[in-house]
C-alpha cells in the first residue's frame, strides 16, 4: 500500500477533496445502479418505476454513506466508507418479487435489518475471532473475489458477443498503464488521484474514437425528487426470512470489509468499532426501504481506492456521498458515468482490487509463521476460490445453502473463523476497546454522542 497520503481526520483542500470525492465515486456508481436495473429487469418493471428504483438507491446510498462516514451518536463507524445497493440481497429480492413485487422486497428488506440491528451488539465478541491470520485470509479474498468483475470490465461484458475484443483489452491496458504511472511517478494531488486521472483519459479517448454511447444521457430525467413509499411496503413472512439470511451473510462480508479497511487506513479496528458500523448498515437499509430503495452495504471494492490513493479521509468519502444525492436529484449526472466504456473502468478496477490482496498478503506475512497457519490461510482459500471461480459448484443445492455460500468472501472467512477456532493453540492478539483516534476525532465523538 501507498504510504497514508491524508490520515481519517484529514481534511484536504476543498478543490482536492473534491476530486478525490469523484474517485470514490466512478468506483461505486455502476455498482450502485447495477443492483436496482436488475431487479427492473428481472421483475419487468416500465420505465418509470425503474428510474424510480435507481433514483432511490442512489438517494440511499448516499444518505448512509454520509453517516458512515461522519457518525450520529452510536450510529457509523466513521470511517471512509462508500455505501451501496448489495449484490448480496439480489437473488432473495428477485425471488421475493416475483411472488410480493417490489412492496414485498422493501417491506420485507425493512423487517429483516433487525437481524443485523441485533447482530450490531455482539460485534465486540465476533471481534475476537479475527485475529492477523482470519483478517489477512478475508482482506486477500475480498481482492480475489473482485478481481474476476474487473477483469470482465476490461474484456467487455462477461458473455457478450465482443468478450476478449482486442481493442477493449487495449483500453483497460492503456488505462492500467496510467494509473501505474501516476501513482509511481505522480506527486501530491497527481498521485492520490491517480484512478480518476486514468479513467477520464481513458474516457475522452473512447469519447475521439466514438465508441461512447450517450444515449442514457439523452433519455435521463434532468431532476427528479425522490418518492418515499412509491412502491408501497408489504411484509410476506416468506420474504422476511429470505432476507433475514441475506443480512447474516452480509454480516459477515461487511465485517471482513472494515478489517480491510482497518488495514488501508492503519486503523485498528476495534468490536465498538464493528458495532457502530454494522448498526449503520441495519438502520440505513431500513431507512433506504422507506424512500424505495433496496437494501444497503459497504463497498468494499472502495477500500482498493483507499489502499492504491493513501487517501483515508473520511471526509473525502462524506463527500462522495453528498454526490451520490445529487445523483439521486440529478439522474443525467448519474446517466453520465453509466456512459463510461467498461474497459476503462476495468483497466483502473484491476490495479484497485489487486491492491487489496497485496495488502492482505502483507497481513499474512505478519502472521505467525506455523504448520497452523498454513492450514488457515491454505483451506480458507482454497475454499472461496472454489466458490468465486466455479459458482456452478452449489447450482443443486438448495436455495438458502446458495444464498449462504454464494460469495467467496463469506466462504473464506467463514472457514478461517473456523478453523482458528477448532485447531489447537488458537492465535491470540490484543482486542482494544477503541480504535486510535486523533484528538479531532475525539471531539467528534464527543460531540456525537
Amino acid at each position: 500500500m501507498n504510504a497514508v497520503l491524508y490520515r481519517v481526520e484529514d481534511r484536504p483542500p476543498t478543490p482536492m477533496t473534491l476530486i478525490l470525492a469523484v474517485q470514490h465515486l466512478l468506483a461505486a456508481l455502476g455498482g450502485i445502479i447495477a443492483v436496482p436495473l436488475v431487479l427492473a429487469g428481472a421483475l419487468h418493471l416500465d420505465s418509470p418505476s425503474t428510474i424510480a428504483l435507481v433514483n432511490a438507491a442512489l438517494l440511499g446510498s448516499g444518505i448512509v454513506t454520509i453517516i458512515q462516514c461522519k457518525g450520529v451518536g452510536p450510529i457509523g463507524i466513521r470511517l471512509p466508507c462508500v455505501m451501496g445497493t448489495s449484490f448480496t440481497f439480489v437473488g432473495a429480492g428477485i425471488s421475493v418479487g416475483m411472488e410480493h413485487g417490489v412492496a414485498g422486497i422493501l417491506g420485507s428488506s425493512m423487517a429483516a435489518s433487525l437481524i443485523m440491528i441485533a447482530g450490531s451488539f455482539f460485534m465486540p465478541t465476533i471481534r475476537k475471532f479475527f485475529p492477523h491470520t482470519v483478517t489477512g485470509v478475508v482482506v486477500a479474498m475480498i481482492g480475489l473475489s473482485l478481481t474476476p468483475v474487473a477483469v470482465d470490465w476490461a474484456a467487455q461484458g462477461m458473455g457478450g458477443q465482443a468478450y476478449g475484443d482486442l481493442s477493449s483489452l487495449a483500453v483497460a491496458g492503456f488505462v492500467l498503464a496510467l494509473v501505474i504511472a501516476f501513482v509511481q511517478w505522480g506527486r501530491g494531488i497527481v498521485s492520490a488521484s491517480a484512478i480518476v486521472l486514468g479513467i477520464l483519459i481513458g474516457y475522452a479517448v473512447c469519447v475521439l474514437l466514438g465508441v461512447v454511447d450517450f444515449a442514457p444521457v439523452r433519455q435521463a430525467p434532468v431532476f427528479a425528487l425522490p418518492k418515499p413509499l412509491f412502491f408501497g411496503v408489504s411484509f410476506p413472512v416468506s420474504g422476511i426470512a429470505a432476507m433475514a439470511l441475506a443480512y447474516l451473510v452480509t454480516i459477515v462480508e461487511t465485517t471482513g470489509t472494515f478489517m480491510a479497511l482497518g488495514v488501508a487506513t492503519g486503523v485498528d479496528i476495534s468490536g465498538k468499532a464493528l458495532s457502530r458500523g454494522i448498526l449503520c448498515d441495519g438502520i440505513g437499509s431500513a431507512a433506504a426501504a422507506l424512500i424505495s430503495s433496496p437494501p444497503v452495504s459497504t463497498f468494499a471494492q472502495n477500500v482498493g481506492v483507499v489502499t492504491l490513493t493513501g487517501v483515508a479521509s473520511r471526509h473525502v468519502v462524506a463527500l462522495t456521498g453528498v454526490l451520490l444525492v445529487l445523483a439521486g436529484l440529478f439522474p443525467v449526472l448519474g446517466a453520465l458515468v453509466v456512459t463510461i466504456p467498461q474497459p476503462v473502468l476495468g483497466g483502473a478496477g484491476l490495479m484497485m482490487f489487486a491492491m487489496i490482496i497485496a495488502a492482505g498478503v502483507r497481513m499474512l506475512g505478519k502472521a505467525a509463521d506455523s504448520r497452523r497457519s498454513s492450514l488457515i490461510v491454505a483451506v480458507s482459500i482454497g475454499c472461496g476460490l472454489a466458490v468465486t471461480m466455479r459458482p456452478s459448484l452449489l447450482a443443486q443445492m438448495p436455495d438458502f445453502i446458495r444464498e449462504i455460500f454464494g460469495s467467496g468472501i463469506t466462504v473464506g472467512a467463514m472457514a478461517a473463523v473456523l478453523l482458528n477456532a477448532l485447531l489447537p493453540g488458537q492465535e491470540r492478539e490484543p482486542v482494544h476497546e477503541e480504535f486510535p483516534v486523533s484528538e479531532n476525532a475525539e471531539a467528534v465523538e464527543r460531540s456525537s454522542c
